[in-house]
């Protein structure tokens, strides 16, 4: 890593005194201790789909922080030096690429190091650690905090973003300020109604050739912005069971390999409200983004380096079939994204409610493109965005002529007895597998899942599942299948098979053992994973076929 990560580290190192010298009334020390180990192994059987030939492959992290009065400190160790399928690479390394000191005083709080932070939704400045989809773009530089007044937070930020095991030449600066109203307006709180306004500004500052000459031509090259702004207002209100966020935010021209490198400014827009009572809950969405994706090195392209984040707005399956074709957002072509859900409960001793009651859950999430016109140079028409130009003209409200996604799912929850449960979802899906993918056409598939839970006595419960996806397109339908024993407090004993029966007719077993003792977590298993995309929050990592034995370690303290 870099000398300024060890500038950090000494700082943290210097400032353990201070922490251990903390002391209250009674002459013991305040500082409290508290970490995480996380270790996933693989010992990989047969060919594997990258062609490499390890025999062990692991991705370790180790947390620690120290907690006081009035300064933090914490530090993480990382080894992916032989990374897990799926991270090799960029990934591969071990050291110390998060580490910071944090001094806080009444209303203030300064972080030197890395810090993760997200202004509003996220449209502008989202900074976070995913592992699963192996995201770390945490900032190394400062931020401070401010509370002057009561209702009133200032926030500060200043670095340069983490790009694996290095840090994006890009200065990235910014600030971010929140109202809450209803601290200042006593009739508003007294009568339970919560209004907070926001407003914040990111400035990107990289060098115009960082990446070497780019032409739009082979007379004409390109002259990037050495700054790119963004900015974003928000307001939301909350009054009893009744909230609403709406969110706006605009981006400078900033020419990427995302979006062609072309001179559009970018936008994105917010609406979303929701509804809640004891039974019955109702949520409307509505999000509108055009050009949107914002880098840290503009001629980056897959999972790395984003500074900004747009939720996806669309359901998050966690059944294996409802999710082998997730959404990813798509930030650079823009999309008007819909999702809409209804939940509602049966009273017990109705006749829908039966015995125990009854939830249902219905969602609807529709994604499309919006329209553009394209714009040649002098602004002439063109078929497609043309490298150097503003790109594209874009009615706000008018739809474009694709649908990248659309989700109808029900689910019903029931108690049957006592010791039973039910869970059925459906779900009717579209698939636009060449826009989020790359290639592959339009998907329509049904999913059917019938999941079980029946417990025997407070220490022993069986949960089953069974699914079914079946479809036209791609390598056709498929079959999962899931037994799961669990031995409260230690012991859960899983197996799964999913089955293609379309295309490949393969099986992909999973078995696993899992053992658990006060804060440790042990897990063994034989995997065969089939290859595919692992999304979370609309961000997708692309996972190769590999087969081999697990062996998971997680211990909190």
């Amino acid at each position: 890593m870099r000398k300024s990560t060890f500038v950090v580290a000494f700082l943290c190192l210097a400032a353990w005194p201070a922490l251990a010298q903390e002391n209250n009334n009674d002459g013991h020390y305040n500082a409290a201790v508290s970490g995480s180990i996380q270790s996933d192994m693989l010992v990989p059987q047969g060919k594997q789909e990258d062609g490499s030939h390890e025999d062990f492959r692991t991705n370790t992290y180790a947390d620690i922080s120290v907690l006081s009065k009035f300064v933090d400190a914490g530090a993480r160790f990382e080894y992916l030096e032989h990374p897990l399928p799926g991270f090799e690479r960029d990934f591969k390394g071990w050291g110390l690429p998060y580490i910071y000191l944090k001094a806080k005083l009444k209303n203030a709080e300064l972080t030197v190091g890395n810090f993760y932070e997200q202004f509003g939704s996220g449209f502008i400045l989202r900074t976070y650690e995913e592992r699963s989809l192996g995201i770390d773009n945490s900032l190394l530089g400062g931020r401070l905090v401010l509370k002057p007044f009561k209702g009133v937070q200032i926030k500060g930020i200043a670095g340069q973003q983490r790009r694996y095991w290095a840090h994006n030449d890009a200065w990235l600066t910014g600030a971010d300020l929140q109202l809450n109203l209803d601290q200042w307006i006593k009739p508003m709180a007294n009568s339970g109604t919560y209004l907070s306004l926001g407003g914040s500004w990111v400035n990107k500052h990289e060098r115009k050739d960082d990446d070497g000459a780019v032409f739009a031509d082979p007379t004409h090259k390109l002259n990037f912005p050495a700054y790119v702004n963004s900015w974003d207002v928000r307001a939301n209100l909350q009054k009893g069971a009744f909230s609403m966020l709406a969110e706006y935010a605009e981006k400078t021209q900033d020419p990427s390999f995302d979006n062609g490198f072309i001179y559009r400014r970018g936008y994105a827009a917010l609406l979303s409200a929701s509804y809640s009572l004891k039974g019955m809950s109702i949520l409307a969405q509505a999000k509108r983004s055009d050009n949107m994706s914002s880098r840290s090195r503009r001629q980056m392209n897959g999972t790395s380096s984003f500074v900004d984040h747009l939720p996806a707005f669309t359901y998050e399956h966690t059944y294996t079939l409802a999710a082998l074709y997730p959404y990813a957002t798509q930030l650079a072509l823009g999309e008007w994204a819909y999702q809409a859900q209804l939940g509602y409960t049966f009273k017990r001793h109705t006749f829908l409610g039966g015995k125990y009651g009854t939830n249902i859950q219905i969602n609807f999430s529709h994604v499309h493109s919006t329209d553009k016109h394209y714009k040649g140079w002098n602004g002439e028409p063109a078929t497609s965005a043309q490298r150097g130009t503003d790109g594209y003209g874009s009615a706000f409200w008018k739809w474009g002529d694709q649908t990248y996604y659309q989700d109808i799912n029900v689910q019903l929850d029931k108690r049957v007895t006592r010791d039973f449960k039910l869970h059925l979802l459906y779900m009717n899906q579209f698939y636009n597998k060449t826009v989020v993918e790359g290639e592959g056409g339009f998907i329509h598939s049904n999913v059917f899942v019938v999941e079980g839970k029946y417990r025997f006595s407070p220490k022993t419960t069986l949960r089953a599942e069974a699914q079914y996806l079946t479809t036209h397109e791609d390598q056709g339908d498929w079959l999962f299948g899931l037994l799961e024993l669990s031995l409260v407090p230690h012991w859960m004993f899983t197996a799964s098979d999913e089955y293609n029966v379309g295309e490949t007719n393969r099986h992909y077993w999973n078995l696993y053992t899992t053992y658990n003792i006060g804060a440790h977590r042990i897990q063994l298993g034989y995997v065969r994973t089939r290859r595919g995309y692992n999304c979370s929050g609309g961000v997708c990592r692309l996972v190769p076929s590999y087969q081999g034995i697990t062996l998971s370690y997680n211990y909190n303290f």
